[in-house]
């Protein structure tokens, strides 16, 4: 099962349709005490994680997810290029999907996480 976590609903809806046509199970987080809610799942085995989670921070949320479960894979969802959120995100995350993103770009990075 994969989680997006971003707090655009239309972010999360086109990640979703799209990784569920590719036979994924998909579970919606618009903020932190949704992810929080989804990661109860044990099924979950990867996360696409908005750096900016609405009043959240995907950093901080990362680094909890690490601590409390480091098998799930973990991908951030950016449209920063450069800066802090690039940088703790490489030490955080195995992959950084940069907004905007093809669904190519998408769905591989996903499979990538998946077979960990």
């Amino acid at each position: 099962m994969i989680v997006v976590a971003d707090d655009d609903s239309a972010m999360r809806m086109l990640c979703r349709v799209n990784l569920e046509l590719d036979g994924y199970r998909v579970l919606e987080a618009a903020d932190g005490s949704e992810l929080t809610a989804a990661l109860a799942d044990p099924d979950v085995v990867a996360v696409l994680l908005d750096v900016h989670l609405g009043e959240d921070d995907g950093v901080i949320l990362a680094r909890q997810l690490r601590a409390d479960r480091p098998e799930v894979g973990i991908a951030f969802l950016t449209g920063s290029a450069q800066g802090r959120a690039d940088e703790t995100a490489r030490e955080l995350a195995a992959e950084l999907i940069g907004k905007p993103f093809n669904l190519e770009e998408l769905t591989e990075t996903v499979a990538r996480l998946a077979r960990r």
